[in-house]
């Protein structure tokens, strides 16, 4: 824990007062939420760090499409700073305007299928205006967002980290009660190869909905070379005579990055983490290779996350190699499969017709 949340750590049954007093205003009166036309999928957590909300969130975007749902995501943009509320996102947008977890998934996804916003609502209805073929709006990390009626509210939890020490912040790291998982319509655990499921589903059993339990994982799949000016090379994994990296990243939970890279076959000899959403300078990338000849790495390796956040002032200061590590989502099959299934439902029961209407 930092010094600032230490000190402020006696503040923690205030915050976690406010809280619950916002949330039972929602509860007590459900119209408050804002309907839009289309239906409203949130992906989100109750702590804070990195759960894999985002790359869960662009792995549904395209799943989605790919069954006939068309789609865009909508996002706060943290770590953005723009003049409007609201932006939409393209593959040459700057992430010092619209943050670097939209824009990198506008380079997956394509011109109008992201928009940052710090109001949902109001994102939504640019969503809507800009790509009206849309029939689901994805939140990127919209659990605590209540305004904006969603649908189905899928709960994101590391399987390794879980729920922490289970305190409110600044003394914890939960932005919401535990019970607050009650309000899920289901449980989607990350790194859940590495969960204690009994221990888990005991807990969601005791705070959560009743609703089903996922578990799905992340791998590395691919390399991509670093060249904001030309097609890059892109190596798929597994793939022999790597050489050593020196990784680094600007992520909420680094060691899983780490971790990733060890469980994909490519070795490190040192790492280097900034804080979350770190845009890291050329001075700082040109410092990364010196640290990283001194360990005895080759080349350096990042995630696509830090990557987008590279450009050409980058490249003129690189003596190395750089290689961006590609992360899928994998074992996710019955979570699709729901997912698709509740939307069916949603779309049946809007069209029924009630017995005996004429």
């Amino acid at each position: 824990m930092s010094l600032l949340r230490w000190l402020a750590a006696p503040l923690s049954p205030l915050y976690g007062a406010v809280v619950r007093l916002r949330n039972r205003a929602f509860d007590a009166h459900p119209e408050r939420a804002s309907r839009v036309g289309a239906r409203v999928i949130s992906i989100g957590n109750l702590s804070t760090g990195g759960t894999g909300k985002t790359p869960l969130t662009l792995w549904l975007a395209e799943s989605l499409q790919a069954a006939g749902w068309a789609n865009a995501v909508i996002s706060r943009g943290y770590g953005g700073k723009r003049a409007t509320n609201v932006m939409d996102v393209g593959p040459e947008s700057k992430t010092g305007e619209v943050g670097d977890e939209p824009l990198l998934m506008a380079r997956r996804l394509g011109s109008g299928r992201v928009v940052v916003a710090r109001k949902r609502i109001a994102g939504a209805l640019r969503a809507l205006a800009v790509n009206p073929s849309a029939k689901v709006l994805l939140l990127d990390d919209g659990f605590q967002h209540r305004a904006l009626h969603r649908d189905l509210d899928l709960l994101v939890l590391d399987g390794v980290r879980r729920w922490g020490n289970g305190k409110m912040l600044p003394r914890g790291d939960l932005r919401e009660p535990q019970e607050s998982a009650s309000r899920a319509h289901a449980l989607v655990v990350t790194r859940g190869g590495f969960a204690s499921k009994d221990e888990i589903e005991g807990w969601w059993k005791r705070y959560g909905s009743g609703g089903p339990v996922f578990y799905v994982d992340f791998a590395i799949g691919a390399l991509r070379a670093f060249n904001p000016t030309g097609c890059p090379e892109r190596l798929e994994l597994p793939a022999k005579d790597l050489r050593p990296f020196f990784a680094f990243c600007g992520l909420g939970h680094p060691e899983a990055f780490f971790a990733d890279l060890l469980v994909a076959g490519l070795s490190w000899s040192g790492t280097k983490t900034f804080r979350d959403h770190h845009a890291i300078s050329p001075r700082e990338l040109w410092l990364l290779q010196t640290e990283a000849a001194k360990e005895g790495a080759t080349a350096l390796i990042c995630t696509e996350k830090d990557a987008v956040k590279l450009g050409g002032g980058h490249l003129a200061v690189l003596q190395m190699p750089l290689w961006i590590a590609e992360q899928k989502v994998i074992g996710a099959e019955a979570l699709l499969a729901w997912v698709l299934g509740e939307l069916e439902a949603s779309k049946r029961a809007v069209y029924s017709v009630p017995s005996g209407a004429s």
